[in-house]
């Protein structure tokens, strides 16, 4: 089994591409056969999380050992019951749960797993080096990304955030790690700062200057194929939910909707489709930030708008990343046609794709959007009527899968991905239930649980006491040259 880059020929084995994390050439890595496997989705729907997500990877990720050591070994503690991604029902929807890890947000459900492939990996290719990942976060992968390779032997993570881009309790999570392999900095500017920052650090480091410091670099965003296969499951947990509860029998097709913002989440159900589980729609529910919407409404991908600070951070994204990813399977694996459009968001700040690429993503995928007004009335309904809380993701999400439903008629099962805690943002929730919330961050944390009688989770409550031990910001034109200072002084270490 090979993978490639979106963009050239450049190929690499699964191991490779997850220790690489990026092509050579920018592109991101893809299976381009995934089509045509031949997997048993019918069996894997009655197994549990766990044997589901180890059939996954042996079917995707093959040759870095047993995949259900790698698993176990990923999962074992971490979350608060052995369903890692259990299903609810409020009202006529099905929310799937994925913010019961140790950082109350859905990253930790593949960021469990991506440091044991890792770690798996450089047993398998007989590397010596040490891996340092390089992340950017919108505010959950930071976290989820520091707690996965904690004190993790033979690697170091530095986690690149916006500055004035994420919740209170988001920034104080990660300025609060204390491992002792980790560095944590803010970025003067966004998101996809952030992230343009990193890719560029992927491509312009000297390979000798890291063979002579003895390092590798690779990434935990779901830019890496490793990041991004462990997301497969949930989709099939939530389909065999379903099925055990009666609501739908095998084989019957259930939509999603996915609160998106990099276009992983939801990309990782797209291959769940590949792969033959029942999906109709996937709904791509974006928040103010309404660009994915838009391109999935007209094929325009336009960055030229204004970038808003929202209640949902996380998806307050310009640049979504593994929408290349997308690219390259509605244009035929053409790599030549993908360099074209990303050459052409680089150099123009857009793109525009034919009608035939659009009709084939439109097969699958829906765009809808909310805005600010309705995340918080979302948020303040539900509490209402069902008594069930939110994020303002989740909202998000809510939100858009109602519009879907009302537009199309489907009456197919809807799943919405719930994909943080609502105690991540309570001044946000506390304002959706119309309460007045004061200024200190952490008391914040316990008017939200006072309100609603629901307890903080642990890992939150936590933070109140926890020392800041990163204070370090550079411009987003920096990050490079802060890589590279860290790697020199890791190395006299």
């Amino acid at each position: 089994m090979d993978y490639q880059s979106t963009r050239s020929s450049i190929k690499a084995s699964p191991v490779e591409a997850v220790l690489k994390g990026l092509a050579p050439d920018g592109g991101l890595f893809v299976y381009p056969q995934i089509r045509d496997l031949d997997f048993d989705w019918r069996s894997c729907v009655t197994k549990d999380f766990r044997s589901q997500s180890a059939m996954i990877l042996s079917a995707l990720l093959p040759g870095f050992g047993d995949e259900s050591s790698i698993i176990e070994d990923s999962y074992r503690g971490k979350f608060e019951n052995d369903d890692i991604a259990p299903t609810v029902r409020a009202g006529s929807l099905y929310i799937t749960e994925l913010f019961h890890g140790p950082t109350s947000a859905f990253k930790d459900v593949a960021l469990s797993v991506l440091p044991r492939l890792i770690n798996c990996g450089k047993k398998v290719t007989g590397s010596e080096s040490e891996t340092v990942i390089l992340t950017a976060t919108s505010g959950d992968t930071g976290k989820a990304a520091l707690e996965g390779f904690s004190n993790v032997p033979g690697t170091k993570i530095i986690v690149f955030y916006p500055s004035e881009g994420v919740s209170a309790v988001q920034k104080a999570q990660m300025v609060t790690s204390s491992a002792e392999n980790v560095k944590v900095c803010a970025v003067k500017g966004n998101f996809d700062d952030c992230q343009t920052g990193v890719k560029k650090a992927f491509t312009s480091i000297p390979q000798n200057l890291l063979d002579r410091l003895g390092k590798e670099l690779s990434s935990a965003n779901s830019i890496n194929i490793g990041r991004l296969v462990p997301q497969i499951a949930y989709y099939f947990s939530t389909y065999s939910h379903l099925v055990s509860d009666g609501a739908i029998k095998t084989c019957d097709e259930i939509d999603f909707t996915v609160p998106t913002g990099n276009f992983g989440d939801i990309l990782a159900g797209y291959y769940a489709k590949l792969l033959g589980l029942p999906i109709g729609t996937l709904v791509c529910a974006s928040n103010s930030n309404s660009i994915l919407t838009d391109f999935l409404n007209t094929g325009v991908y336009d960055t030229h708008r204004e970038f808003l600070r929202t209640t949902s951070p996380s998806m307050d994204i310009l640049v979504s990343s593994n929408l290349e990813r997308l690219l390259f399977h509605a244009c035929g694996n053409d790599t030549e046609h993908v360099s074209s459009l990303m050459a052409s968001l680089s150099d123009a700040g857009s793109y525009k794709i034919c009608f035939g690429m659009l009709s084939a993503i439109n097969h699958t995928f829906r765009g809808y959007h909310a805005s600010e007004e309705e995340v918080s009335d979302t948020i303040g309904r539900v509490w209402k009527d069902q008594h069930y809380l939110i994020d303002p993701h989740t909202a998000v999400a809510w939100c858009c899968a109602g519009k879907y439903l009302s537009d199309s008629g489907s009456v197919r099962r809807m799943a919405v991905l719930s994909t943080a805690s609502p105690f991540k943002f309570p001044e946000a929730v506390l304002n959706a239930l119309g309460q007045e919330p004061g200024s200190d961050d952490f008391d914040l944390l316990d008017e939200l649980s006072r309100v609603t009688g629901q307890q903080i989770p642990k890992n939150l409550a936590s933070l109140r006491t926890a020392s800041v031990l990163h204070e370090d910001e550079v411009s987003p034109e920096g990050i490079g040259d802060y890589v590279i200072s860290k790697l020199k002084n890791w190395s006299k270490e």
